[in-house]
């Protein structure tokens, strides 16, 4: 996780980022949150920090100034202005002192999820070339579990297997995690749901007990033509033609 500190001298913006953007689930630790650059100067000095976001508009000590102190003392923080105000003139000024990005308000969700998961990847590829690979493989291993995860529990509970629950179980925001389950699988999370649903089906359908549309709900499909429809399209023929086909092969 990499320290952040959030400067706004508006409470309820800090309110808001802090208690409403999953920081975690994109490896930011907040860890101070102040109302103008003075007081996290203060913190700053006194402790480890990766990432700034600070407004630029505030009292006592503004963001550009608390750019401008951190870039003057060679400081490695990665900063992020954000402002109420489309300025080019705080926004060419902010470029003089290393900023990584600016920011207007109100925050856009979108926008800010990728500024930040960009900036990660950006302090992980840093990290990896001071300290070597080793961080890298804990990435790696950790990524590795939380995909497991989530296969599991849709190989377990395919008949109602939702994105929701699936991001409830390794405790990220289901925005999230369905792109981070097509980065990491190269697969939707739905297309992998219906994989594993027609995959149980063809097994079912072995099984000359069970007729189509009972297979179909047995599989999680209320409507047997919307089941028909999926198998199609993922075997290239319909149930019907499936099971005969299986059952030309056994002779």
């Amino acid at each position: 996780m990499y320290k952040l500190v959030l400067v706004d001298d508006e409470v309820e913006i800090r309110n808001g980022l802090t208690q409403y953007f999953p920081w975690n689930e994109i490896g930011f630790d907040v860890v101070g949150v102040f109302e103008n650059g003075k007081k996290a100067l203060t913190y700053i000095d006194a402790h480890a920090v990766d990432v700034l976001l600070c407004d630029i508009r505030m009292p006592v000590m503004t963001g550009l100034e608390l750019a401008q102190e951190l870039h003057s003392r060679q400081s490695k923080i990665k900063i992020t202005l954000l402002s109420g105000y489309k300025d080019f003139e705080y926004a060419k000024q902010a470029l003089s002192y290393d900023i990584k990005g600016y920011i207007v308000k109100p925050t856009k969700y979108n926008e800010l999820y990728e500024h930040f998961s960009k900036l990660k990847q950006e302090l992980d590829k840093a990290d990896e070339e001071q300290h070597g690979r080793h961080g890298n493989d804990d990435n790696s291993t950790f990524n590795e579990k939380v995909i497991a995860a989530i296969r599991t529990y849709v190989e377990q509970n395919y008949k109602h297997a939702t994105l929701e629950e699936a991001a409830s179980l390794v405790r990220m925001n289901s925005y999230y995690v369905s792109r981070y389950f097509k980065e990491k699988t190269g697969q939707n999370f739905s297309d992998y749901v219906a994989e594993v649903k027609m995959s149980k089906a063809a097994e079912l359908l072995k099984d000359i007990r069970y007729k189509t549309y009972e297979i179909s709900e047995m599989v999680g499909y209320s409507h047997a033509k919307n089941f028909t429809r999926t198998f199609k399209k993922h075997f290239g023929m319909n149930p019907r033609e499936f099971r005969n086909s299986r059952e030309d092969e056994r002779g």
